[in-house]
């Protein structure tokens, strides 16, 4: 359900760009975009997600998801962005199909911005994935398996792993609560928990991660190469605690891989 849009400060008449973006890509884009004179409208999902970005008079919050097509025509209807740039997370493969979908058929201009990969550091066993099937090839007999790939995807990864055990992280919201139990996994497997930020709460980056994983004895990690904080968390606890890194690589993006940060930004350039 979409969510009324809150206002930071009053509306000035320069060029709009609509960003749709997350915690972690979105605040430096939307502050080189505000730096560059753009006027930004910025969609993210929870009113959660709003509070790392820094009040601006020429930035205007829009909270809610953007459930079907119809829902993009009456945004791009309404606000006649110049550019519209998605900064969304790699394995958001639904939100970009849309936004490209949409932009396309309106000949509305469109960007994505390209998150870097991490390459090769942290974990030593770390065995990458092309997809969730090929889960199903791999002999994880005698592994307690933590799944840390967000909530949609959990039930076709139980379908395809013979783990012993299985244990997931995911956000705490009532919908990924939901998508965990109709998945198969009950209260004692799931860890309920806010994206860790840069450090735990006392100041050690992967505290937390580390914990779950000697709480439950887990032996190999199951996460997504998304080449945010997330991914380099896990490879960090991986390497530190001696665990197998099951890597499930980024899927393929609509319309090419996008642009990295500085090169979206001379393309978009000012207003």
């Amino acid at each position: 359900m979409q969510g009324p849009p809150l206002h930071q400060g009053g509306a000035t008449p320069a060029p709009l760009i609509w960003l749709l973006a997350g915690t972690a890509d979105g605040p430096p884009l939307a502050a080189a975009l505000l730096g560059r004179g753009w006027r930004v409208r910025l969609s993210v999902v929870s009113t959660a997600a709003t509070r790392v970005y820094a009040p601006h008079p020429r930035l205007e919050l829009r909270v809610g998801d953007l459930a079907d097509d119809g829902a993009v025509e009456r945004e791009l209807q309404q606000h006649r962005p110049r550019w519209v740039v998605d900064a969304t997370h790699p394995f958001a493969l639904r939100i970009s199909e849309r936004l490209e979908r949409v932009c396309r058929r309106r000949g509305q201009p469109l960007e994505r911005l390209q998150r870097p990969g991490l390459g090769g550091c942290g974990a030593a066993s770390t065995l990458e994935l092309p997809d969730l099937a090929a889960l199903a090839d791999l002999n994880l007999r005698g592994e307690r398996l933590l799944l840390a790939i967000g909530s949609r995807q959990l039930g076709q990864a139980l379908a395809a792993s013979n783990a012993d055990a299985h244990f997931a992280r995911i956000l705490d919201r009532p919908a990924s609560l939901q998508l965990a139990l109709a998945a198969g996994l009950r209260d004692h497997q799931l860890a309920c928990l806010r994206p860790s930020g840069p450090c735990g709460d006392d100041g050690d980056a992967g505290a937390l991660e580390r914990a779950l994983c000697r709480r439950w004895r887990i032996s190999a990690v199951l996460c997504r190469a998304g080449g945010g904080r997330s991914e380099a968390l896990w490879r960090q606890v991986c390497g530190q605690l001696g665990l197998r890194l099951l890597l499930l690589q980024r899927p393929d993006g609509p319309g090419g891989d996008g642009l990295p940060l500085q090169p979206l930004l001379e393309k978009l350039g000012h207003p």
